[in-house]
């Protein structure tokens, strides 16, 4: 461990028999391993919840008392050596999947960039799905023991806190991050000052700090440019994601393209592989390319050579979610740049040239695509829309054979699982199942888990999301000035024996969270059934620039706000990884409608699915692969629409259909003497068995290494046995 990092983990004065706890502190590894959290909330388990699970901030508030007396519990000091052990295990390990299987390419790593990662409650610098997906990502490549090395922005306001008014609508809050209460560290040269990376912007250069995150044995390296050699504006560079103002938004990722390729020279990396999770990082490219032109080689030989190391993986399903940038713009930014690469201003233009409906553009896809030998999208049917999108670069090619493939997202289990069913699974499959949970075999125990057992968890669980929900509305309540119908909306009255569904992602129209909501009368009747009735749960952001995002939370919220409901209808603000744990572990059913074929992949039903609520879901993304027949429920058919409003009224009647006529009916089945659903709980064995293997994380790194990162590292080195 270096000087500085010794000294700022001292900072915490911890008793000298558990002072690895703030070392423990600094590495998100806890974060998946569900005995570590143990080492921080037995401490003070009611600070533990105050300060949201955040172990940083937890060691310097916590009180000497409660430090001194952990250190005369035995049973507490013979977890925490049992923890640490495993620890060091974990970190040294040379037995990891990578190493039996790949050895020989250790020492060549693979550059991951992303502009958001999803990896604690306590680190909000992530706004959805691929944020949760880039985290999830290197936990798995640190299982593995895959030399992967992370670059991505520490937004100093991470992503916007929701408060949803009165009248619905939604309303963003910025809160300034206080790193030194994180689980980040700077990154100092020799004499113990910031490390700082330069990149040329339009009449100036911004410098940009780099911080460092220990994902288990992935570093994650993120830039910042709030320091005080630049100018007010230009701090502000990495205050917040995705503005929709366009110098703003190009000037971020020039920082991260151009900016994290130099940040991993100057930390001495020379990575092999280069992956671009999704567009924003696509200047890497340009940075790469100007190395090589400068090394000696033309442009065209150099993109040729740096094309066999550049992966792409591509999430956006429509046009319009791409990042495509008027040429004025350009012009503006770039034009210091292209003689670097021995281009004319045309010759650089060409490079990423999109003809959109509003104008010529330089596309971030296309440039990613243009330099990049290895493509992907994150599903089977995504990846053949993806083909459509981007045959016009291979105009002589058909359809079919455009070069861009499939790899269908998944998720990280030990983040995602419940503890109590993680305890079940451990009596009844193999002792090291998490290391193998990529393996369907080792899912055949799950039919030998007894109804009452596994019946016994789900309402634990789902005791777990009603008591959880209704104290966030007791502290509404307290501390919020709110009025009495948003306490009744926040979940007040949620009832934990109830079929509870799910409803919870970003809020953009394509996914059409008010479409249960068509047939209101229809719906509160069901809702409201004498024995039988059912309460739906919803939550998400917009982006704070989607006005018809927000119009759609406001139109939920004024159906959850009716009293005709019941109080059946709940919204909760602020959605985060924190409330996400506790929602796709606590509902029966995780509900989604997107408009087919918009929804690239999805993973909450993948993280519903492992904890034994059953998806009920549009045929599009993941669930078009998971869904059998046997493990839940399809709304609509496996089909293409032309017209938007007759795909929406079919699919309203099929998911009207499928509730009144097999879910709920399933659900209240309690014709055995145990008084549980036997043959719902028949179709949650069933799902989680096919599911879990089939979308965990691990067969998706797995993937990625063996289809995508070997076959590349192959190409630019020779293999040192």
């Amino acid at each position: 461990m270096d000087t500085f990092r010794a000294e700022k983990l001292n900072n915490f004065n911890l008793p000298r028999r558990i002072e690895r706890l703030g070392e423990l502190a600094y590495n998100l590894w806890w974060t998946w391993v569900p005995e570590a959290h143990d080492l921080f909330e037995d401490v003070d388990p009611s600070l533990w919840e105050r300060l949201d699970h955040n172990p940083v901030r937890f060691l310097r508030e916590v009180g000497r008392a409660q430090l001194n007396a952990v250190t005369h519990s035995k049973a507490y000091l013979d977890l925490y050596d049992r923890i640490l052990a495993a620890f060091d295990d974990y970190m040294a390990a040379e037995d990891s999947w990578f190493q039996r299987n790949h050895a020989e390419l250790r020492n060549n790593p693979i550059a991951y960039f992303s502009t958001e990662f999803g990896l604690h409650e306590t680190l909000p610098i992530y706004a959805g799905g691929l944020g949760i997906l880039s985290g999830d990502h290197l936990k798995e490549a640190s299982d593995l023991g895959l030399p992967m090395v992370a670059v991505g922005f520490i937004y100093t306001q991470g992503y916007f806190s929701q408060h949803i008014t009165e009248d619905g609508w939604q309303e963003a809050r910025q809160v300034t991050l206080k790193f030194e209460e994180l689980p980040v560290m700077p990154v100092v040269d020799d004499r113990g000052e910031p490390m700082l990376v330069t990149v040329e912007l339009p009449d100036r250069d911004v410098d940009a700090r780099i911080w460092e995150i220990h994902v288990g044995r992935v570093p994650l390296y993120m830039l910042d440019s709030n320091v005080e050699s630049n100018t007010p504006a230009d701090r502000e560079l990495t205050a917040r994601l995705y503005s929709s103002d366009l110098d703003l938004r190009i000037s971020q990722e020039m920082v991260l393209g151009i900016g994290g390729v130099r940040a991993l020279r100057m930390l001495g990396y020379n990575p092999v592989v280069w992956h671009m999770n999704e567009g924003h990082s696509a200047f890497l490219a340009l940075e790469q390319a100007r190395e090589l032109v400068q090394a000696g080689h033309n442009f065209e030989d150099a993109v040729a050579k740096l094309r066999a190391g550049n992966i792409f993986t591509t999430h956006t399903p429509v046009p319009a979610g791409s990042d495509e940038f008027p040429l004025w713009l350009i012009d503006k930014y770039f034009s210091h740049f292209w003689p670097q690469l021995g281009l004319e201003r045309d010759e650089f233009i060409e490079v990423a040239h999109r003809e959109m409906p509003w104008g010529e553009t330089f596309s971030m896809p296309v440039l990613a695509i243009r330099t990049s030998e290895q493509l992907n999208g994150v599903s089977e049917l995504h990846g053949r829309v993806a083909r459509r999108m981007w045959n016009f670069l291979w105009p002589e090619r058909r359809e079919d054979e455009v070069p861009i493939g499939h790899i269908t997202n998944g998720i990280h289990p030990g983040t995602w699982i419940a503890r109590s069913l993680k305890d079940l699974l451990d009596e009844y499959l193999p002792q090291d199942w998490l290391e193998h949970v990529d393996d369907p075999d080792v899912w055949e125990g799950v039919q030998d888990i007894p109804d009452s057992e596994l019946w016994e968890v789900r309402r634990h669980l789902k005791r777990k999301l009603a008591h959880y929900v209704r104290e966030r509305a007791r502290q509404q309540w307290l501390h919020d000035g709110v009025h009495p119908v948003q306490v009744v909306a926040s979940g007040a009255l949620l009832d934990p024996y109830m079929l509870t569904i799910g409803f919870a992602r970003r809020f953009a129209t394509y996914k059409r969270a008010g479409l249960i909501l068509r047939e209101r009368e229809r719906l509160f009747d069901l809702l409201n059934q004498p024995n039988r009735p059912v309460q739906i749960v919803f939550s998400g952001k917009a982006h704070p620039a989607d006005e018809p995002g927000k119009q759609l939370i406001q139109e939920v919220y004024r159906a959850v706000k009716d009293a005709d409901n019941g109080g059946r209808l709940v919204f909760l603000e602020d959605y985060d990884i924190n409330l996400a744990r506790y929602l796709v572990q606590g509902v029966d059913v995780w509900l989604n409608t997107p408009r087919r074929p918009n929804e690239a992949s999805g993973t909450s039903g993948e993280k519903a699915a492992l904890n034994g609520a059953l998806n009920f879901s549009v045929l599009d993304g993941w669930w078009r692969e998971g869904f059998n027949g046997k493990n839940g429920w399809a709304i609509g058919k496996d089909r293409q629409y032309e017209d938007d409003e007759q795909q929406d009224a079919d699919d309203v009647a099929s998911l009207y259909h499928t509730l009144e006529n097999e879910i709920i009916p399933l659900y209240y089945n309690r014709n055995n003497p145990g008084g549980y659903p036997a043959e719902w709980l028949a179709m949650v064995k069933e799902s989680i068995r096919t599911l879990a293997p089939q979308f965990s994380m691990r067969r998706m790194v797995k993937e990625y290494a063996e289809e995508l990162y070997l076959p590349a590292t192959e190409k630019r080195v020779q293999p040192v046995k």
